[in-house]
């Protein structure tokens, strides 16, 4: 059934340049907000503006942008500025007044949405998991991908950042993952601290190099747009307007992982991705990856996506070694367990 659109007309009085231009925010971020999360398109001139959508929408929006201009009101002859942060909290009180259920701007029914072009082509899942997986990434806050090596947990999350940054739903991509040593001692690496860390986060430049160019990686991440982090370095922040992946969170700690899901500012969405059967902490921690699985199973917003080895995408031995280790395990725990009865 298509849904029937209307046009509400405003007029924002009185007609103020300065308090207009506080209320759309720079490059009109506050109306893109407003747009996106309520499903909406918005065209102003000056003091004129028209909303075009669902009918209840498109009223709500109204009310809205007449309360957001009354907060530009001058206070003392200077004009109040008008964050993103601002802008959320007051949809959300709207959604939650009106009984609104949040649109997002990308179809969150179709794969078709996540048509990403890269030097190898248009970037799609490949089997049932895969499609669940990117849905979730797109209509939740938090999604976690859990499976083997070769399902392409992280290469689909970067996919989706980049996508996000492109339709500019966020004004950057944070990309992170513990620096912890898998079974090797490395010693002493030589260089500055980010030629320190680099080797830890190879992983992740190879997959932005492989989608937009090392020539457009480099300068965006020149520019702050792109940021590659340790997860130690995400203390003590908060990251609004971004897409955050956190890869390899099976070698998170418990306090590691909660530090990092706290992070988690407005207007942002975070992946967590991370292989359980391949766990690099010493045997007496337990994975914070784990730990937020048996946790955050119920919490709304929250999504998990689980990758067996049907949906590896490298080269079909993989998905066959996989299979055996996790026949053996299998086996062995078989064994164990009625070593214990005994």
């Amino acid at each position: 059934m298509t849904t029937k659109l209307t046009t509400v007309y405003i007029d924002l009085v009185p007609a103020d340049i300065k308090r207009l231009a506080i209320l759309c925010g720079a490059f009109d971020d506050n109306i893109k907000q407003v747009e996106r999360r309520l499903g909406l398109e918005i065209i102003y001139k000056n003091e004129n503006f028209q909303i075009i959508g669902e009918h209840r929408y498109a009223q709500a929006c109204s009310e809205l942008l007449q309360e957001l201009y009354l907060e530009t009101l001058p206070v003392k002859g200077k004009i109040p500025s008008l964050s993103a942060d601002d802008v959320h909290l007051a949809l959300q009180n709207l959604i939650s007044t009106h009984r609104l259920l949040e649109v997002k701007s990308i179809d969150q029914t179709s794969t078709q949405s996540l048509s990403i072009k890269t030097k190898r082509g248009i970037i799609k899942p490949r089997s049932e998991n895969q499609t669940n997986y990117v849905s979730n990434i797109l209509k939740s806050d938090i999604s976690f991908g859990v499976g083997p090596a070769g399902t392409g947990k992280t290469y689909l999350a970067v996919a989706c950042a980049i996508e996000a940054l492109e339709r500019q739903e966020v004004r950057r991509i944070l990309l992170t993952r513990p620096a912890v040593e898998a079974g090797e001692k490395l010693g002493f690496l030589p260089g500055d601290l980010s030629q320190k860390v680099d080797p830890y986060l190879r992983p992740l430049y190879d997959a932005l190099f492989e989608m937009l160019g090392f020539e457009k990686v480099e300068k965006l991440i020149e520019k702050k747009v792109i940021e590659i982090a340790p997860l130690a370095y995400m203390r003590g922040r908060t990251l609004n307007d971004a897409f955050i992946i956190l890869d390899e969170s099976q070698n998170t700690t418990i306090e590691q992982m909660k530090m990092f899901l706290t992070r988690i500012g407005f207007n942002s969405t975070a992946v967590i991705t991370g292989d359980i059967t391949q766990i690099d902490l010493p045997r007496h921690q337990k994975s914070g990856l784990r730990h937020a699985i048996e946790v955050l199973a119920n919490v709304e917003e929250v999504s998990f996506n689980f990758f067996l080895a049907d949906d590896i995408v490298r080269h079909p031995v993989v998905a066959r070694i996989v299979k055996a280790y996790e026949a053996f395990e299998h086996t062995a725990e078989i064994k164990a367990a009625k070593v214990e009865k005994k």
